[in-house]
């Protein structure tokens, strides 16, 4: 499991760290509900919300967990661009990601 931070506080402790076929495929599709706190996909340049139920937070995280481009609320049945820089992707349900987040910062991604 992944702790994600934000200038020292903790904005998910129960996140998957999706990087194998398995935890890729099941992620939070076919759920009426989040089933996990978070998913953090790599790679993923881009994602969809294809098969799923509810809103997402989205954020694309550059190689040093720099946000590169954030999708807040994005709904079902919608899917991202492409983001070439991007090599990992956090998932969180929609209204998770706190306000002041924005393009640029630096989140902590500890392995726990």
């Amino acid at each position: 499991m992944i702790q994600i931070e934000y200038g020292g506080k903790i904005i998910a402790t129960n996140v998957v760290h999706a990087d194998n076929f398995v935890d890729r495929l099941a992620g939070y599709m076919f759920r009426s509900r989040p089933h996990k706190e978070g998913f953090l996909f790599e790679p993923a340049p881009a994602i969809h919300t294809f098969f799923m139920r509810f809103r997402l937070d989205v954020i694309f995280l550059d190689a040093d967990n720099r946000i590169i481009r954030i999708y807040r609320d994005l709904a079902p049945w919608r899917h991202t661009a492409f983001i070439f820089r991007s090599r990992r992707t956090l998932e969180l349900p929609a209204g998770q990601l706190p306000g002041q987040i924005r393009e640029g910062d630096i989140l902590e991604v500890r392995h726990v």
